[in-house]
This record gives C-alpha cells, sequence and structure tokens, in this order.
C-alpha cells in the first residue's frame, strides 16, 4: 500500500524544478504547461499564484495543482434575479459569510479564465481519491502556515458529471458542492469535411437562421491576428473586451488581454485569434485555445451596439465551428453563458459542479444552506440538426 502524499509548496512557475515538470509528464495539456502557467501568471500581477506538487514516497512527483488568490468583490455580482441576489448579499453579510465594505479573500483550485477540470492533474495510474483528499489537505495547511493570507473561503472548480465521485472526496473536508451555469459543448461531427457538411445536417429552420447570418455579416472582413499584426490591434481588442465584462452577470477575475501575445508566441498556431471589421473599425474578435482535439473558447470582444444588426456574435459562434472542422477536431468548448443562442448552432449543455468552503467553522454552516439556493440560470434549449444523436447531452 502506498504511503500518503506529501505536499510541496511553490510561489512561482519559475521555482518548480524542471525534473519536475518531466516526470509529470503533464505538458501535452496546455493548461499544464509551465509556459502557459507562466504567461497567465506574469500577465496578472493582482492575483496571487501558487502552486502544489505531491510526491509519493520515493519522491516522484504524482499531481499538480494551480492555485490563485484573489480580492472577489460580491457587490459585482449582477443578475436577472437582483433582488433574489441582493437578499443573498445581505443574508451573507450578516452571518459573516460575505465581508461587510471589503472584498472576499478567495483562494481557487482550478484555472479563473476558462471553464472546465484545468486545475489539477494526476497521473493516470495514480489513486484519484487520496490525490484529492490529500489536495484538501494541502490547501489547508498552505493557508495555515502561512497567516498573512487571511483567506475567507476555498473554492476548488469545475467538476464534470462523471468527476463527482471523485470530487465528492471534498465534503469530508467540510466542501459544500453547488451547481454552476453550465458549459455548452459542441460534438463535431468526423463526417464532416466542410463548413456546409455543417449547415446540411441541420433542420431547415436553423440552415435559414445561419444563412440570415452570414448575409447580415457580409460586410464584416475577418482578420488573423498574428505575431506581426497583434501590437496593433491589443488597444481596441481590450476595449471589445471590457464591453463584454460589463455586460456580463458574473466575472471571477478579469483576464489581461496582453496575455494574448505570450500565448500566441507561445502555442502559434494552436492559439487563435480572429478580428472583426466593419468599415475599418474593429467591431469584435475571438480567441481561442486548441488543446489536443479540443478547441477551447477563451476571451471575445463585440461591439453590442452593431451586434443585432449584422449579427456579429453569430457569426462568431460559426467561425468557431468552422475552424474546428477545418482542423479536424473533435469537440468545441463554448464556455458558460449565452446558452440558448448557442444550443441554436449545435452546442449542449454539461453540467459542471464547484465545491466551497468557509474558512470559519461556523459560518461554512451557513454557508451550507445559502448554497442550497443557488441555481444556475435556465434556456430554453434548441435541437438544430436533422438526427437526434448529435444533441445527447453530455
Amino acid at each position: 500500500m502506498k504511503n500518503t502524499p506529501t505536499s510541496l509548496f511553490y510561489s512561482s512557475v519559475d521555482e518548480i524544478p524542471s525534473e519536475t515538470w518531466r516526470a509529470l509528464a503533464c505538458g501535452e495539456h496546455i493548461y499544464f504547461h509551465p509556459n502557459f502557467l507562466k504567461s497567465i501568471e506574469k500577465n496578472h500581477p493582482e492575483i496571487q499564484f501558487s502552486y502544489i506538487i505531491l510526491v509519493d514516497d520515493h519522491k516522484i512527483p504524482i499531481a499538480f495543482a494551480a492555485i490563485q488568490i484573489i480580492n472577489f468583490y460580491v457587490d459585482d455580482i449582477k443578475n436577472d434575479l437582483e433582488l433574489f441576489i441582493k437578499k443573498i448579499k445581505n443574508i451573507g453579510r450578516k452571518i459573516g459569510i460575505i465581508p461587510n465594505k471589503k472584498p472576499l479573500k478567495l483562494l481557487i483550485s482550478g484555472n479563473p479564465f476558462i471553464s472546465g477540470e484545468h486545475g489539477i492533474f494526476i497521473k493516470k495510474e495514480e489513486n484519484k481519491k487520496i490525490i484529492i483528499k490529500q489536495l484538501a489537505k494541502a490547501i489547508l495547511h498552505f493557508v495555515t502556515a502561512d497567516t498573512s493570507l487571511k483567506i475567507d473561503a476555498f473554492l476548488l472548480k469545475d467538476f464534470k458529471n462523471n468527476s463527482l465521485l471523485i470530487s465528492d472526496e471534498l465534503k469530508k473536508y467540510k466542501y459544500h458542492p453547488f451547481s454552476v451555469e453550465q458549459n455548452m459543448t459542441f460534438k463535431l461531427n468526423k463526417q464532416w469535411l466542410v463548413f456546409d457538411d455543417y449547415l446540411a445536417a441541420m433542420k431547415t429552420k436553423f440552415r435559414v437562421k445561419a444563412r440570415k447570418a452570414f448575409m447580415r455579416s457580409k460586410e464584416i472582413r475577418i482578420e488573423e491576428v498574428t505575431m506581426g499584426n497583434i501590437d496593433s490591434q491589443l488597444l481596441q481588442m481590450t476595449n471589445l473586451y471590457q464591453k463584454v465584462v460589463a455586460n456580463a452577470n458574473f466575472n471571477l477575475v478579469h483576464f489581461n488581454l496582453k496575455t494574448f501575445k505570450d500565448l500566441k508566441e507561445l502555442l502559434e498556431d494552436n492559439y487563435i485569434i480572429r478580428s472583426y471589421w466593419l468599415n475599418n473599425k474593429m467591431v469584435g474578435f475571438i480567441s481561442g485555445v486548441i488543446n489536443q482535439k479540443s478547441l477551447d473558447a477563451h476571451f471575445v470582444g463585440i461591439d453590442y451596439l452593431l451586434n443585432r444588426e449584422h449579427a456579429i456574435y453569430q457569426r462568431m459562434l460559426y467561425n468557431y465551428i468552422e475552424i474546428g472542422i477545418n482542423k479536424k477536431l473533435h469537440t468545441i468548448n463554448f464556455g458558460r453563458t449565452a446558452g440558448e443562442i448557442k444550443s441554436s448552432v449545435g452546442a449542449v449543455p454539461e453540467d459542471l459542479t464547484i465545491y466551497l468552503r468557509h474558512k470559519k467553522g461556523i459560518t461554512n454552516k451557513f454557508l451550507k444552506l445559502l448554497l442550497q439556493r443557488i441555481q444556475p440560470s435556465t434556456f430554453r434549449q434548441k435541437f438544430p440538426f436533422k438526427t437526434i444523436e448529435i444533441n445527447e447531452k453530455l
């Protein structure tokens, strides 16, 4: 029987020895590549980054977790149910879950910039239940050992349904699971060789809708963003990204678009950025990461004043699909939000679970009751394809 793994802590990617990365062999997964992590760390000085390496009794690395410590401003949460959210905030402040007039100091295990299981890497042959329990212990030790951190709560994100048998071990360490807005995932049919094959697979109603979107956006010019032209476009992209941030109901952290340059240099053709132009004015952009056989939609920017007339966002969604087909990928991860319009192009919802724990024991018990009242927003799912197997829920 193997001994309990030992936890090693690092405050920067640069501190982790190169032999550790070689032993983990996690670089094939882009989000665990040290250069990817370094680019995120370098461009977000407002976030405190830490990393946990678990080693076995032979000192061989067997797991890795990325940690971020952020100041989370609860009042930034916007929701259609404003009165309910306001009530939750007031209750939370009264019982001490939510600090009054100051941010919540939040420790996150996961990738705050993309939906999915991209924060914890475990070697295939290892016992995942043991690893997740040791990670929970390591996080608590990390916070207890450094009293200057003053952490209010711990958040471990985003676990898929098939991982819950493992992640539910966190309940033993007083973490409370709750569902968050679903991730919209698109499965590419390997028989689609060109974009027209995708359109041909759709019901007439949705194919007509797609044709109309292309017609409305016909004046838009789409430009590939490269290392040669990115500097001249970053400011405009940042302004458009800020419009999306201002329009969003919820943002855990804000992404610094200067990271685009590092990621493009690192990943080359596996990091996609395209800008959308109307009469020599940038009206949108998309970005995406090709991670193995998946295209993960990263960040977008939109000029909302022109969006409806020129179908900018719809065109972006179809462009993601076109990229996926051309590069012979298997899936597209569209992320959260805008579930209805994403389902109209063929994406289906994928449940994700987050685990949250407050540092104070009594407050943590009240937190459980509070989380039970939080429900993900709902939308009317569309089924655009002629055959139903593509639309089966993941």
